[in-house]
């Protein structure tokens, strides 16, 4: 590969080539919005979330910045900022990695697999490792709650709920943090 730049292009159009809806932020190919649908078989299925990235200028070499925009219960994400604990992203990132990867097998096997002994959520963790049932109906509650295809801007005009933030107000400032609480 011949740069960074030059690879973090092919990564992208690689990952809009293999039917995820991308967004992107601004004019650079640096910060995109990515609609991640929750995998089959597990309590998040039907979900629908909008995934904020960012790639580092070193990037394949650093990896990307993933954070869910909409909320999701999971011991593994932050409530509040929506900021993903994954060691493969955060510790073990290799360049032989790309976009699609981080979608189609880190992402789905972190919402299959959860680690509560390593929680950004310790409500979440606890919950997991005291009443996996009870665990799992909560995310179902999130789900319908938060993870709808409208939640995620699929189709922003059916807006679900009157005390969040709308998707016009969101995309209007850029500097907003990925994952911010509502107010």
């Amino acid at each position: 590969m011949s740069s960074p730049s030059k690879r973090r292009e092919m990564d992208l159009m690689k990952l809009m080539m293999s039917d995820y809806k991308v967004e992107m932020i601004n004019d650079g190919m640096q910060e995109f919005y990515v609609e991640f649908h929750g995998p089959k078989e597990s309590p998040y299925q039907g979900g629908v979330w909008r995934v904020r990235v960012e790639l580092p200028d070193a990037y394949p070499y650093k990896s990307p910045s993933i954070g869910f925009v909409n909320k999701i219960y999971h011991p593994n994400v932050d409530e509040m900022s929506g900021s993903v604990c994954l060691d493969v992203i955060n510790q073990t990132w290799s360049p032989m990695f790309d976009l699609v990867n981080v979608f189609e097998v880190f992402l789905p096997q972190l919402l299959l697999y959860p680690n509560p002994s390593d929680p950004l959520n310790g409500e979440a963790a606890a919950l997991m490792m005291r009443d996996r049932t009870a665990y799992e109906q909560r995310v179902k509650e999130f789900c319908e709650k938060y993870a709808k295809a409208t939640d995620a801007g699929v189709a922003p005009e059916e807006k679900s709920s009157d005390d969040e933030v709308s998707e016009d107000e969101y995309a209007s400032s850029d500097e907003e943090i990925a994952g911010k609480a509502d107010p």
